[in-house]
């Protein structure tokens, strides 16, 4: 300062200010939803991108999911629920630094992307930068929302409009499901089989049931295809020689999976209410008719779209029928619980819920 009053007087200029020093570049890690994800369109250094076909992502996921699990006292709230299962649905891991730190420009990306950001601070941010999982005490800002794709929201609407006006309305906290930028679909082969083997293994129930056990080699002899799509536990009940009344029931209840399937695959032409349990007949004629070849060979799937709205209308009522189980009240008026269960397990495996295989495939509301 005084070097600079001295040149003042003597008429001189003044000294420049230092130049303030450039800012570190951020170090930002996007967990993407969205199948397809765009390159950041401003300034930024790509560290890494890796999506579902690297064997290295599912481990750093896990490892993800563990972290959050592990901020603060770990007690689970809604917001740290939603923000596991966005993780669980990631599809797409970009890092990459930026020089300018959070901008709009990375919030509107984020936002197209579906993205949860991880800063080097530690916290997890929505895609606006504010904070969902405080890496001290796990804690969310008031105003951070979890991520969903606009028309997710828009299918949740409809679904809970529909559901409102048949008397059958659930509490609006409940997410949307996956949105079809976020989908993958199980192939439609896979499908077919899966429809194989399930018509096998109720098939095989069904006439145990009744007192007529058909033996599971001629079930084999007479559907050659369906056998490699046969899951470990319905291999375990073809070889059981005396099934469990137990585990009868339980195989003689995947008509209604296979049901759901053969929608699935524009074999039925809708898909019912569900409350009274599927024409066993017609679907058992379907699979016979059609015959496991073409079955297999000519599978197609109906859009992702409308397989979506039967998940997020299955996925809401099964909210209800377990709510009543709950609250020890009978099943709601115009539901079946054990069609809706079923539904919502065939409905998880063909979205790809966790990646579970069949015999995993879980059902939460």
């Amino acid at each position: 300062m005084f070097q600079a009053l001295k040149r003042l007087l003597a008429g001189g200029p003044p000294a420049a200010a230092p130049a303030p020093a450039p800012a570190e570049p951020l170090l930002v890690n996007a967990y993407c939803t969205n199948t397809e994800v765009a390159a950041p369109p401003f300034a930024h250094q790509l560290v890494g991108r890796r999506d579902r076909t690297d064997p290295e992502l599912a481990g750093h996921l896990d490892g993800f999911l563990g972290y959050v699990q592990s901020r603060g006292d770990g007690q689970m709230s809604a917001t740290r629920y939603h923000v596991l299962r966005h993780i669980q649905r990631v599809q797409q891991q970009l890092s990459f630094s930026v020089p300018d730190g959070l901008t709009d420009a990375l919030a509107a990306w984020a936002e197209d992307a579906n993205a949860l950001l991880f800063l080097p601070d530690g916290h997890v941010r929505d895609p606006r930068g504010r904070i969902l999982v405080a890496a001290a005490d796990g804690l969310p800002q008031e105003d951070a929302v979890v991520p969903f794709p606009a028309e997710a929201h828009a299918r949740k609407a409809r679904t809970d409009a529909l559901l409102a006006a048949r008397g059958q309305a659930v509490p609006a906290h409940l997410p949307p499901v996956p949105a079809t930028t976020e989908c993958r679909l199980r192939a439609p082969r896979d499908v077919a089989g899966r429809a194989l083997a399930l018509f096998v293994v109720a098939l095989k129930a069904e006439s145990i049931a009744t007192g007529v056990p058909i033996p599971t080699a001629e079930l084999e002899q007479r559907f050659p295809r369906a056998i490699p799509f046969v899951s470990p536990s319905e291999r375990a009940f073809l070889d059981a020689g005396d099934p469990s009344p137990a585990d009868t029931t339980q195989f003689a209840w995947r008509y209604e999976c296979l049901f759901l399937l053969e929608w699935a695959l524009g074999l039925a032409a809708t898909l019912p209410w569900p409350d009274t349990i599927c024409d066993v007949a017609f679907a058992a004629r379907t699979v016979v008719e059609s015959g496991d070849e073409a079955l297999l060979d000519g599978a197609a799937l109906r859009p992702a779209a409308e397989i979506l709205d039967a998940l997020d209308l299955h996925y809401r009522l099964h909210w209800r029928v377990r709510q009543a189980q709950v609250d020890a009240r009978p099943v709601p008026d115009g539901l079946d619980g054990g069609v809706v269960l079923e539904r919502h397990r065939a409905l998880n495996w063909l979205v790809r819920f966790e990646d579970a295989d069949w015999d995993d495939v879980d059902t939460p509301t």
